[in-house]
């Protein structure tokens, strides 16, 4: 379970472990990856986020899915960052009244989603019937049905995809899950773009931690230019281009609304 009463360190997260293509071994999934025996969990940012000045000119990566569905579904659960438990030691980007923290040097490269495989959608996809393998998930009375990664809704004819709604629980972490370093102290696992920890009951999805790095983001994100700098915004999480040992990656940033005096 998560350790939510947690002290702050007064150390920045480790740049040695970034790991984050550590394949999770399916058939044993109850195992923890190494360093994540001590869970933690940081306060969860507002959602006021989204109001930036941003250009509206920028790419919208979001193909075959079918955007006249109507789903009623909650959306404030999803993909609200939490800010890391680790202080930030470089300077914070501020543009438009919002500050952006992140732990690395901002590195440009370009968005290309990536592909998870046949079996995993993006958001907005439809499907007309889903596999026997399907299940039933809860969440706060909300019923989905989850299926090798991917999460749908009851909508016109069919079923939707959503995001991984916050809360939600599974058995068996879908396969080709990967492993992230998000401190220190503690590790999450990492699917088509939804975030998990090891919980009492399996698995759960959980927000993205801010300074978390992961290496590919899927298809339904945008890229958003925000005053010098371009981002890629995937649901309400802004990623950062960085480089990680000479390779291309995306890590997680903890926006602000600037304090006013």
């Amino acid at each position: 379970m998560e350790n939510r009463n947690v002290t702050r360190p007064a150390t920045r997260p480790s740049t040695s472990n970034r790991d984050t293509r550590n394949r999770v071994d399916n058939g044993n999934s109850r195992d923890r990856v190494s360093n994540s025996g001590n869970r933690v969990s940081g306060d969860r940012n507002s959602n006021n986020r989204n109001r930036v000045n941003v250009d509206n000119s920028r790419r919208n990566v979001n193909i075959n899915v079918d955007n006249s569905k109507n789903i009623n579904i909650q959306n404030n659960r999803n993909t609200v960052v939490r800010r890391n438990t680790y202080p930030y030691r470089r300077p914070p980007y501020r543009y438009g009244g919002f500050v952006y923290y992140s732990y690395r040097p901002y590195y440009y490269h370009p968005y290309r989603p990536y592909y998870w495989g046949p079996v995993w959608h993006p958001w907005g996809f439809f499907v007309a019937t889903l596999a026997a393998t399907a299940i039933i998930v809860s969440v706060e009375s909300q019923q989905y049905h989850y299926d090798q990664g991917v999460y749908y809704v009851e909508s016109d004819g069919g079923y939707t995809v959503v995001q991984a709604p916050v809360g939600a629980t599974i058995k068996v972490l879908p396969e080709g899950s990967e492993t992230v370093v998000v401190n220190e102290t503690t590790n999450n696992y990492y699917y088509g773009g939804a975030y998990y920890e090891e919980s009492e009951e399996g698995y759960t999805v959980v927000p993205p931690t801010s300074g978390t790095v992961v290496e590919h983001l899927p298809e339904g994100g945008e890229e958003v230019k925000v005053g010098d700098v371009t981002y890629v915004k995937y649901g309400e999480t802004y990623y950062q281009p960085v480089q990680v040992d000479g390779e291309n990656m995306y890590e997680v940033v903890d926006v602000q609304e600037e304090e006013t005096e």
